[in-house]
């Protein structure tokens, strides 16, 4: 195997891990620019992953064909909005601490989901494997041309998706006045209600698309590289996503660069194992890799990252 090939199969390789953190990741800064700590990624992913395998897994047993993963990536914004609305609920409504409802998402996520999936499939711990998932897509057939073919015109369509979220995030915020009026919300919502920006619904839009995009995070795993959902297929993903967001500054961009950073951590974990020399170092080394550096990197930027100002106060309109 030649020098550009192996390099891009690492590309290609860190894409593929990448694409959740991305979705999940941009999902917690719609949250978290409105003023809303979203700590629960981790259990909005869960759901996803397992809304979108159930769907599949369902619709095959109808006989429904290529379409059904397309299906399940809807399934998996619909099981992520319906966590995401309890969070946004108990935060905003009722002024619940917003950690230990994130905290309490996670928890009732995994949970309910392992509960169902024993339910389910008589009592095993995950679902069937899933026949229609999607695979990569070779790009005008260009995946032939040394390196780039393989790094960037051979991926899976969520990939793409998540690439273009990014774009898409990133105009919303700055472009747009729903970006500005969620910004302001995140910042100095008595401000932002004095001119008349409705502060609550803000808030609840954007925890509501942090769920939608953490669920679709969940579903890139089911989709693309398990084929089934079990209690570990999300395995701290979201909390990795989290990591993204403070390394990335709440900025569309930085957290695109740190979730290729984290992503290249898990995809260096599976291209070095595939090697004999690594087969003498314990593969608990490995795994650890990834949680690794992502302790690492907080540790040396947290500090210098700056939150949203009103980021984690619940909002009374009556002492503005």
């Amino acid at each position: 195997m030649g020098t550009l090939e192996t390099l891009g199969q690492l590309v290609n390789i860190t894409l593929v891990y990448s694409t959740a953190l991305i979705f999940a990741a941009l999902g917690g800064i719609f949250s978290e620019r409105s003023g809303i700590v979203n700590i629960g990624l981790e259990g909005l992913m869960t759901a996803g992953a397992f809304g979108s395998a159930i769907t599949v897994f369902y619709l095959e047993q109808a006989g429904v064909g290529a379409v059904s993963p397309w299906v399940g990536l809807l399934a998996s914004i619909a099981a992520g909005l319906v966590f995401a609305w309890i969070h946004a609920v108990a935060t905003i409504t009722f002024k619940a601490d917003q950690v230990v409802s994130g905290v309490v998402i996670n928890f009732l996520a995994a949970g309910l989901t392992l509960f169902l999936v024993k339910l389910l499939f008589a009592g095993a711990g995950q679902t069937d494997t899933l026949n229609e998932v999607f695979g990569k897509w070779d790009i005008l057939g260009l995946s032939g041309i040394p390196f780039l073919g393989q790094a960037l015109f051979y991926a899976y369509p969520t990939t793409y998706i998540a690439l273009l979220c990014v774009l898409l995030t990133a105009f919303v915020l700055y472009k747009t006045p729903f970006g500005l009026r969620l910004r302001a919300v995140g910042e100095h919502p008595s401000t932002a209600d004095t001119v008349g920006v409705k502060v609550r619904r803000m808030r609840y839009i954007g925890v509501l698309l942090s769920g939608a995009l953490a669920g679709l995070g969940g579903a890139t795993i089911t989709l693309t590289t398990t084929s089934s959902f079990s209690h570990n297929t999300i395995s701290g993903q979201g909390f990795i996503a989290l990591a993204a967001m403070i390394f990335g500054k709440w900025n569309p961009a930085g957290a695109l660069g740190a979730a290729l950073f984290f992503g290249f951590a898990q995809a260096l974990r599976v291209f070095l194992q595939q090697y004999p020399e690594a087969q003498n170092i314990p593969s608990e080394f490995f795994y650890m890799l990834p949680y690794f550096l992502t302790i690492l990197v907080l540790a040396g930027t947290v500090g210098r990252a700056y939150p949203p100002a009103a980021l984690g106060e619940p909002y009374d309109p009556s002492k503005r």
